[in-house]
This record gives C-alpha cells, sequence and structure tokens, in this order.
C-alpha cells in the first residue's frame, strides 16, 4: 500500500526554517533560531550570535556565555552580561536592514524555536506581530505581556518537526540509493553528492566567520 502523501503545515514549515536558521548560532549555551512571516512569505530571518564585528561568541566574545559553560553562572541569571543578541531581535534589525517599513510588519507571525524573552516580545509588539510560534521555554520570558497586547500565541510539539525532519532525511536517502542525479556547482556532471544530514539537536560547526552572516546582523 503506498504511503499517502503528505506535507507540513504552514507552522511545521517555517518551523523548519527557524531551526535550519539556529545553525548559524555561534552561541556556545543555546542555539536559537527566528523567522518573520507575514502572509505565508518569509520576510526575515535571525539567529543568536555576538554582533558583526566582535569575536564569536565560541571564540570567546561573550564572557557569561563562557562562565554558563564552566558552570560558575546558573541558567537564566546575569543575562544582562550576555553580549550575543538574541534571534527574535536579530530578525527584527533584519527586517530594518532590508528597509521593510513598518506596515510590512504589522499583522506578521514571529516563527522561533524558544519562548520569546521579555525584551525581544516587547520589540516584536511594537512592530506589530500579532502571533507568536514557539518550540521551547525560555527563563525570562514574559506570556502575560503579549497575551495583554493581542498576541496568539501557539506552541509547536517538537515531535512535529522532527517527524519532518526525518522525512527529509528519508527522501534525501531514497533517492541517493536510486542513483539520482544531483546537480553541483562546481562543474561536476553526473556525480553524486553525500546525503545532507539535518539535525535538530546541537551541532558543532566545522567553521568560523565574522563576516555577518550572509546579509544577517549576526556573525
Amino acid at each position: 500500500m503506498s504511503r499517502p502523501f503528505e506535507r507540513p503545515s504552514w507552522d511545521e514549515y517555517f518551523m523548519l526554517q527557524a531551526e535550519l536558521a539556529k545553525l548559524r548560532s555561534n552561541c556556545i549555551t543555546r542555539r536559537v533560531g527566528a523567522v518573520i512571516v507575514r502572509d505565508n512569505r518569509q520576510i526575515a530571518t535571525g539567529y543568536n550570535g555576538t554582533p558583526p564585528g566582535i569575536r564569536n561568541c565560541h571564540e570567546g566574545g561573550c564572557e557569561r556565555c563562557q562562565q554558563r559553560i564552566e558552570g560558575l553562572i546558573a541558567s537564566g541569571k546575569s543575562l544582562e552580561r550576555c553580549i550575543c543578541n538574541h534571534a527574535e531581535a536579530n530578525a527584527i534589525m533584519h527586517c530594518a536592514i532590508m528597509g521593510i517599513e513598518a506596515s510590512g510588519t504589522r499583522g506578521a507571525i514571529l516563527y522561533t524555536t524558544y519562548v520569546p524573552c521579555l525584551e525581544c516580545t516587547k520589540m516584536a509588539i511594537t512592530i506589530g506581530i500579532r502571533r507568536f510560534v514557539c518550540l521551547g521555554d525560555y527563563p525570562d520570558d514574559d506570556l502575560g505581556l503579549a497575551k495583554q497586547a493581542g498576541v496568539e500565541i501557539t506552541k509547536i510539539d517538537r515531535k512535529q518537526i522532527e517527524y519532518w525532519a526525518q522525512m527529509l532525511l528519508d527522501t534525501s536517502s531514497n533517492s541517493t540509493a536510486a542513483g539520482s542525479v544531483i546537480p553541483t556547482t562546481d562543474g561536476g556532471e553526473g556525480h553524486l553528492r553525500r546525503s545532507f544530514h539535518f539535525k535538530l539537536r546541537s551541532v558543532i560547526p566545522t567553521t568560523t566567520t565574522t563576516d555577518g552572516g550572509e546579509g544577517h546582523t549576526n556573525s
């Protein structure tokens, strides 16, 4: 019996985009990704990390994060000392960098792999975000403020996202096993590329960058 045709819902689809974005994070304590969507169109992306021109967090750029890893600071404490921009804040700043006016974000949806902190919640409310779709929890969130502002809050079960990530892996594996030719940009013809292993869990970056992350305000 053939498998029924499936595809992710819009919420699942854009949360997958946020999960991909967090892979660019350089924060050593927690990787977070966020996207802003309006009318089912992604208009901004963000991930957490130190500002452009500042040494990456995983290279020692944030003293607070380093002390958190060493166990000198408890989770959720001394957050005011962290110099990493949050993913949600970077997505909002991305709108400004791209010249997206306030009317472009009014009524938009913020997808984030965690619940926004108090400061990010205030910024999101200010630019007109009307819905938060979240995948986890954060020590310094304030959902009461969001609800007071009339913001709808939806939490997605991580298992839903893991299901589609696994389907992506299965589809890639089946295509490779069948001998499908995957186009390359290196001039080669007919060569098969290795399957891309999508991981929702923390991954260790193999390269470092301080170039601002392909147009983002992150590094």
